[in-house]
């Protein structure tokens, strides 16, 4: 094991593997927050509460 810190610098591994996963956490919550499911910012799109809302029309029996 040491012989693979003697061939990569400690410091810069760290520092790339930690921006690395700063990336990749940035990346899968923005996708998370693109979703209507997992919106915990914004919550379920307004357009799908409008819906939910309307009734039916009443029938012409005329």
């Amino acid at each position: 094991m040491w012989r693979i810190w003697m061939i990569f610098d400690p410091r810069r591994t760290l520092v790339a593997l930690f921006t690395f996963l700063f990336v990749l956490a940035l990346l899968i919550h923005f996708i998370l927050l693109s979703t209507d499911r997992f919106n915990w910012l914004e919550g379920p799109s307004a357009a799908a509460g409008a819906a939910s809302q309307m009734s039916a029309m009443p029938s012409n029996n005329s």
